[in-house]
């Protein structure tokens, strides 16, 4: 069975991996931050193993009993006025040796001022999109590796179009208790358009990323780093305002070299008090502060920060995220223990 899924995952790959981030794709919406606690630790977290369920709508694979009964509902007030938000649940069958888990993603892109090519008003219109999955993971055998996997149905409408799709999420992580050391790889949005906006079929988001974390012996905090979009090599590109010019007007264009390349990809956080009631959690993601900043000015783009506080059988998560000096994000997300 292992080795059909893992031909299965090889052979998909082969056929859409392709370079693309950014504008590249549509249902860009799918690799939203999910939660207040991805948020904090820098974007993207991978390795998480524990009562989070909302870490299953990133990574299938660490679906776990410990996410038996928990509802996680997320806010997020996001950049020009958006605003999504994430729910998920998990439950526990079979003895509680099986668990199922379901998330829902929504976008509300707020109202827009409509007008003709002539510059006629039309009226207002808006836009949403919204993902529904599925997922389940398991042990490969006696093994300390898990595999999971999310099925999703996605709807997306903007204005008088509309567009109906379907993907996969795999997921697979190695979690060493002896170390309290977890590393993971998840393939993304491995899917397709079943109807689009236009007659114009578009790829959706293709991402794989990898992400390790370990918890410190004598220290509570457990340190995270993930690599993002390493379908996609190089990912920077020279940015033109940053281009320099000579006495003689001759300009030469910025150059990202191979470690600029490399940072581009990273995302680096960490959660203190991991185990406790209070969690404090730090991240930064270098490819955001490198692209946002602005020149000349200190604006601590990239940079994020954010808490948790459990309160019986709810915990209340909270994260600023810096963007831009005109933009940031907070993440607002309760989790309940349903039991």
């Amino acid at each position: 069975m292992l080795r059909k899924i893992t031909t299965f995952c090889f052979l998909t790959i082969t056929s859409i991996a392709f370079s693309q981030v950014g504008g590249e794709a549509t249902y860009q919406f799918l690799n939203l931050v999910s939660s207040p606690r991805q948020a904090a630790l820098g974007g993207k977290v991978l390795t998480n193993v524990d009562y989070d369920v909302a870490q299953g709508l990133y990574n299938p694979a660490t679906i776990n009993v410990e996410m038996d009964n928990q509802l996680a509902l997320n806010y997020i007030s996001y950049l020009g006025g958006i605003g999504y938000g994430t729910a998920s649940y998990a439950y526990t069958v079979d003895r509680r040796t099986q668990t199922f888990h379901a998330g829902i993603t929504y976008v509300n892109y707020g109202s827009f001022d409509g007008y003709d090519e002539e510059g006629n008003s039309t009226g207002t219109f808006s836009g949403n999109e919204t993902a529904l999955s599925f997922g389940y993971a398991l042990q490969i055998g006696y093994s300390d590796f898990y595999i999971g996997a999310n099925a999703k149905l996605i709807t997306s409408k903007l204005e008088q179009y509309s567009s109906f799709g379907a993907a996969i999420d795999v997921g697979l992580i190695y979690v060493n208790e002896y170390l309290d050391f977890n590393a993971a790889l998840v393939i993304r949005n491995l899917g397709t358009q079943i109807t689009t906006y236009a007659d114009l079929n578009e790829r959706l988001p293709f991402e794989v990323a990898f992400g390790m974390s370990q918890k410190l012996e004598h220290v509570p905090i457990r340190w995270h780093v993930t690599l993002e979009n390493l379908q996609q090599w190089p990912i920077a590109t020279p940015n033109p305002a940053r281009a320099i010019s000579d006495l003689s007007g001759n300009q030469t264009s910025e150059k990202v070299g191979f470690i600029g390349q490399v940072i581009r990809h990273t995302i680096v956080g960490a959660e203190v008090f991991p185990d406790s009631g209070f969690n404090i959690r730090l991240g930064y993601n270098f490819r955001r502060g490198e692209e946002l900043r602005i020149i000349d000015e200190r604006n601590f783009s990239g940079l994020s920060a954010g808490l948790s506080i459990k309160m019986n059988k709810m915990r209340f998560s909270y994260t600023h995220a810096k963007y831009t000096s005109a933009g940031n994000s907070n993440f607002f997300g309760l989790q309940i223990d349903l039991q």
